[in-house]
């Protein structure tokens, strides 16, 4: 097991079998769980919870999406969204197993404990909000539909929302809240359109205050204190990441030209410059 920092810097290793898969099955996942990892990293040095350990961890936090790697949106193809011939209710099924399925690999390939108990609380009891949605729509639309076909409502399924959420457990220490703040925090940050830091502040601060209100944070010792210097971390770290750049001009050529950002190159450029349009965000997993 896992006991000094020294030994967690060797656990950083990127070639670790596990890591060396996902750059080639999972790519996007790869490069989410190297964006996280920073994220996690400068907010635990901040608040002087262990930042090696944050790091590691957050590499290996989304693992389990390589059971499936295809039906989350940062791994799939340009053509071909899968959760279009899916039910909402399976589809969060795909998207929560990633979880436990991450907890099996790590303990196939003998994980240190305090990396499997990220896996496992990274979505605390949250909610897969966008399938969640979307089916409560179609519920509705099966309601207008049945009235004019004269069917009984009782015969129109109900949209549980426990169907929706993650098994827990929630986070349990610091080091877990903050992974889990990391991993939601940046994947909501790849759907921002003109990122500026007004944009990037009111994300980071409702993303937390979300977590707070649905009471995912209990369970960990974090005081308010230290989650508004974890957000201001936050908010640094994506500014610094998703700013506008130069335009770089040919030999001969003038210019002082911004590129916006989202014309630039995006932090999933490795992986994919778009998604189809039926893709769920980033964020719903």
């Amino acid at each position: 097991q896992i006991t000094t920092d020294i030994s967690w810097l060797e656990a950083s290793d990127l070639n670790h079998p596990l890591l060396r898969r996902m750059t080639i099955e999972a790519p996007g996942t790869y490069h989410h769980s190297l964006v996280v990892a920073n994220l996690a990293e400068a907010a635990a040095e901040a608040i002087g919870a262990n930042a090696t350990l944050c790091r590691v961890c957050a590499y290996f936090h989304d693992v389990g999406k390589l059971v499936k790697p295809e039906y989350f949106t940062e791994n799939m193809s340009f053509e071909r969204n899968p959760h279009d011939d899916l039910a909402p209710t399976m589809s969060a099924l795909i998207i929560i197993a990633h979880v436990k399925e991450g907890v099996d690999l790590a303990l196939k390939y003998r994980l240190n404990q305090r990396i499997i108990d990220i896996i496992q609380e990274h979505h605390g009891t949250s909610i897969v909000r966008y399938f969640y949605q979307r089916a409560l729509q179609q519920h509705e639309d099966a309601r207008a539909g049945g009235k004019i076909m004269k069917l009984r409502e009782d015969d129109i399924p109900e949209v549980k929302e426990e169907s929706f959420r993650y098994g827990g457990p929630k986070p349990q220490t610091k080091e877990s809240a903050i992974v889990s703040l990391a991993d939601t925090i940046e994947s909501a940050s790849r759907s921002l359109e003109k990122p500026t830091p007004q944009k990037i502040e009111t994300l980071v601060n409702e993303l937390i205050e979300e977590r707070i209100s649905d009471r995912q944070l209990d369970d960990c010792d974090l005081t308010l204190g230290e989650l508004k210097i974890i957000a201001e971390r936050f908010r640094f770290t994506l500014l610094m990441m998703l700013h506008s750049r130069i335009a770089y001009p040919k030999p001969g050529q003038k210019t002082t030209t911004i590129i916006p950002r989202e014309e630039g190159l995006r932090p999933d450029v490795m992986v994919a410059t778009r998604k189809p349009e039926t893709a769920p965000p980033v964020s719903a997993a």
